[in-house]
């Protein structure tokens, strides 16, 4: 069976992806990771170790009384044989308890730390290599891929940590034991170790591809469920379950091939344990045949090999589960991966005046979606940015906000380039609030001071007034201390929108781009609420990008962008004056309204 096409293909199925890491990234991750539990995992090898000799001792008594049996002597009685046949069973019972207890929680604090690990290095990463990833891509990394590794890390390490420990004393006793019946184990190694070969060579990137698709999948669902109104809208149903189909056959198709490697390898490495005992049986009695060992080295020998088959079996077992693991590794470690923006921690801005000068910007290569924008923004000027959907407004708009950097030209706040600035300075700078509001599980007081952490409650209490939040916050029976979010106080979407624009009031930047910033509350509400944040942004730099053209009346510059490029720029009474795009448009929607 041929695998399918397009071995891993992220790229392809989830636009631009975030990147998965490389065998010299995952193998640094995974020593760091070790070293930082090397006491744990220390301490699970050498409780193990004490109930891999307690195993050793039943094959050892049973052969040396069926020794002392076979020769007619009985110096070793049943008895005594029993007795420390039991206590070397209740030790190994004891001890075995402890270590899978101990590698229980040693794998539950490694795969806390990958969780913790992932998280600080997502909420990191700049929010344009998010955006343009895809939330799919991000989500399906800390959900699907978690639960995947979870399995492997919980059980597959510590099981072949035992499992390898296991194997080292079995396989030492039986060279002690039985130095002539330990060759038998060469008759393993050509099944076990050509078909492993076979299955390792085609499993890891099979596990990967595997994991690439099923993202894809998830994405595909994700965006059809978010965008499930604009769909509906433009009659793209069809168009969405044909591309999710597609998905979807192309990540059964890769479920269907992992599936027959391992149809394929199992028969081959079960053959190889048969061999050894086979081997064991003949070539064991043909010595006591000949005397060149004793019955009771062939009892020994006999059960040492059987004892020695679990452990390897199960090492090859959890290994195969750990090319699943790995898989899922390399895209959680893959966050990694992503360069930091090159940027110099002591750029500051001299003033509050924001330049764009000939900027150019695609999100594909080769496909521009602004071209050649000049702007120059005075600090506490009101601009509003106006023109028809997929013009460029919001684009233009996260440039200006720091989101992304421009291919070509440069956005410069106080002669500071944005692209420059760490992401933690141009936010203390400008700040971005769109249509897409997140409520944060906890308290209210929790949502706002995620803005300003020293504020107190009259701070908090000023900033959701000027927002006019006031007369629902009012209504709640806890008032700040108000559980809110997922299984909390529901917010409609008004209010998390107001939440959003109070947080942003307590961040006091003094640049804001608001984009589409009141869009979720009906035209008389959000008219209402902008006339309050009139007082509040007084003195601040505000772009505003919105369809409501009242926005742009009360802005002091007017840019009406068409197809990437500024068409117009001027107050609202001297572009109404000239009679061009926007007087049209101003027109139309004064008459409308």
């Amino acid at each position: 069976m041929k695998p399918p096409e397009d071995p891993i293909a992220a790229s392809t199925l989830t636009g631009t992806s975030l990147p998965i890491a490389g065998e010299a990234t995952l193998k640094r991750y995974v020593r760091a990771l070790l070293h930082r539990h090397r006491r744990t995992f220390a301490l699970v090898i050498s409780l193990h170790s004490v109930s891999s000799i307690a195993a050793l001792v039943g094959p050892v008594v049973l052969g040396a009384l069926v020794e002392e049996l076979s020769g007619g002597s009985a110096s070793i009685s049943i008895d005594a044989a029993a007795i420390l046949f039991l206590t070397a069973l209740l030790i190994q019972t004891v001890f075995t308890r402890i270590t899978r207890l101990r590698a229980g929680i040693l794998g539950e604090e490694v795969l806390a730390d990958l969780r913790e690990d992932f998280l600080k290095r997502a909420v990191s990463l700049p929010t344009g290599v998010i955006e343009r990833a895809g939330t799919g891509d991000l989500v399906s990394r800390v959900t699907t891929d978690i639960d995947r590794l979870t399995h492997a890390v919980r059980d597959a390490v510590p099981e072949i940590t035992i499992s390898l420990v296991s194997a080292v004393f079995v396989g030492g006793a039986l060279i002690v034991t039985a130095p002539e019946l330990a060759l038998t184990w060469l008759l393993a190694v050509p099944p076990i170790l050509i078909s492993s070969r076979w299955y390792f060579k085609r499993a890891p990137q099979s596990y990967r591809a595997e994991s690439a698709t099923y993202a894809a999948v998830s994405s595909s669902v994700a965006e059809t469920v978010d965008a499930g109104q604009t769909i509906e809208l433009y009659q793209l149903a069809q168009s969405r379950i044909n591309v999710t189909n597609a998905r979807i056959k192309r990540w059964v198709s890769w479920e269907r091939y992992t599936l027959w490697l391992r149809c394929w390898w199992f028969p081959a490495i079960e053959a190889g344990y048969v061999l050894p005992v086979v081997g064991v049986l003949a070539w064991g009695s043909w010595l006591v045949a000949r005397d060149d060992i004793s019955l009771g080295q062939l009892t020994t020998g006999l059960l040492l090999t059987q004892m020695l088959i679990e452990p390897v079996d199960l090492v090859l077992m959890w290994y195969d589960e750990l090319q699943v693991g790995q898989a899922s590794l390399a895209r959680l470690v893959g966050v990694q991966e992503v360069p930091d923006p090159i940027t110099d921690p002591d750029l500051r801005p001299t003033d509050d005046r924001l330049i764009v000068e000939g900027v150019r910007f695609g999100y594909r290569s080769g496909r521009d979606v602004l071209h050649g924008i000049d702007l120059d923004v005075a600090p506490g000027e009101r601009l509003a940015l106006v023109g028809p959907s997929g013009a460029g407004k919001s684009t233009l708009g996260r440039l200006m906000a720091g989101i992304y950097a421009p291919r070509t030209g440069s956005i410069t706040m106080g002669g500071a380039e944005l692209a420059q600035m760490p992401a933690e300075q141009v936010r203390t700078q400008v700040a971005l609030v769109n249509q897409e509001h997140h409520v944060f599980v906890g308290t209210l007081r929790d949502n706002l001071l995620l803005a300003r952490p020293d504020a107190d409650d009259t701070r908090l209490l000023a900033a959701l007034d000027s927002v006019d939040a006031t007369p629902w916050v009012e209504t709640l029976s806890d008032g700040l201390d108000t559980v809110v979010g997922s299984g909390g106080h529901g917010l409609a979407p008004g209010q998390s929108q107001q939440l959003a624009l109070a947080r942003l009031i307590l961040a006091d930047p003094h640049t804001l781009v608001l984009d589409e910033a009141t869009s979720l509350l009906d035209p008389r509400a959000a008219r209402h609420l902008e006339r309050s944040l009139n007082a509040v942004l007084k003195g601040r730099t505000v772009i505003a990008i919105a369809h409501r053209l009242h926005t742009a009346y009360d802005a002091d510059r007017i840019a009406v962008i068409d197809g990437g490029r500024i068409t117009e720029l001027g107050s609202h009474d001297e572009l109404v004056a000239a009679n061009g795009p926007y007087a049209a448009l101003w027109r139309s929607w004064r008459d409308a309204d």
